[in-house]
């Protein structure tokens, strides 16, 4: 009978949605009538029922965020629906009900080599990707989007700054231009809202940031300036990893056709990503929860 299961299942369920005839259905799933009868008016063990009511949760999290594994499926169902699942039973949940994430893409940055660079710092951070504390090692690059109207192709840039010890975004900036602006004003958001931050500051070797006033702002703040090299996308990778997650996420599946509902979309995935998305590598916690516990630990 268990090993009948999933047949006896689909038969039940093809009965209840399009009246198809139990008969019918049994000689076509290649099982005995009697036998479908005996399943259906079993008592169901209390782990089969405790299985359902998780499927159906795993269901509801699964249409509303497609993106996510089965890792980051069981993390919200322990903290937001209160159920004590492991790896293992959401995995195995996830593969009856054939869910599946959605597929990861490849992110092509938009960061421009500086033709002639007016100033070139060091690999400082040299991959050292962890912080003892907020505020010791910042991240920042930009990236671009597409919106359509019509045949016309749009482009908006965001310019970002991620913090290594609790990978929050600290600050960013949105705007149709990629220009020193973009990258200056984001920064100065990022010192307005952490005063007294003087992180070291590392990025690519893009334009903006080879630029004598971009360090000229570093020094003031007392800040030091951190490069990749030439060609080495990894040494900035958390960076490029949160690129990735949010386009994977909210944007490579989507197709925009007007300048506000992207906007709004990068607004509300940067709010969720810094308080509602957990991440297992801050111990279940999202960004923001990690920098509040180490504020109130201080």
């Amino acid at each position: 009978m268990v090993r009948h299961g999933q047949v006896y299942q689909a038969i039940k369920e093809e009965h209840e949605e399009h009246g198809y005839s139990i008969g019918a259905l049994c000689k076509l799933g290649h099982v005995c009538r009697a036998a479908y009868y005996k399943w259906l008016h079993r008592d169901i063990p209390d782990y089969e029922s405790k299985n359902e009511q998780i499927a159906d949760e795993i269901e509801k999290i699964h249409m509303k965020y497609p993106d996510k594994g089965y890792r980051r499926i069981r993390d919200d169902l322990e903290r937001y629906h209160g159920m004590q699942v492991n790896d293992k039973r959401v995995l195995r949940i996830c593969r009856k009900k054939g869910i599946k994430s959605t597929i990861k893409y490849s992110n092509n940055g938009c960061t421009r080599q500086a033709a002639n660079p007016q100033f070139i710092a060091e690999n400082v951070l040299n991959r050292e990707f962890i912080a003892e504390a907020p505020n010791q090692k910042w991240l920042t690059d930009v990236t671009e989007f597409k919106y359509y109207t019509g045949i016309e192709v749009h482009k908006v840039y965001l310019s970002a700054i991620l913090d290594l010890y609790d990978r929050r975004i600290v600050s960013f900036i949105i705007r149709d231009s990629n220009n020193n602006a973009l990258v200056f004003d984001t920064f100065d958001k990022a010192i307005k809202e952490n005063p007294g931050a003087t992180p070291l500051c590392h990025s690519d070797r893009g334009f903006q940031y080879t630029n004598r006033t971009f360090h000229a702002k570093l020094e003031a703040a007392g800040m030091t300036q951190s490069m990749s090299r030439v060609a080495k996308c990894i040494d900035n990778g958390p960076m490029e990893g949160f690129w990735g997650i949010l386009k994977r996420e909210r944007y490579y599946s989507r197709r925009f056709t007007d300048r506000n509902s992207l906007v709004k979309m990068i607004e509300d995935y940067i709010s969720y990503y810094n308080t509602r998305r957990l991440q297992r590598n801050l111990g279940i916690l999202t960004p923001m929860e990690k920098h509040e516990q180490y504020l109130a630990a201080a």
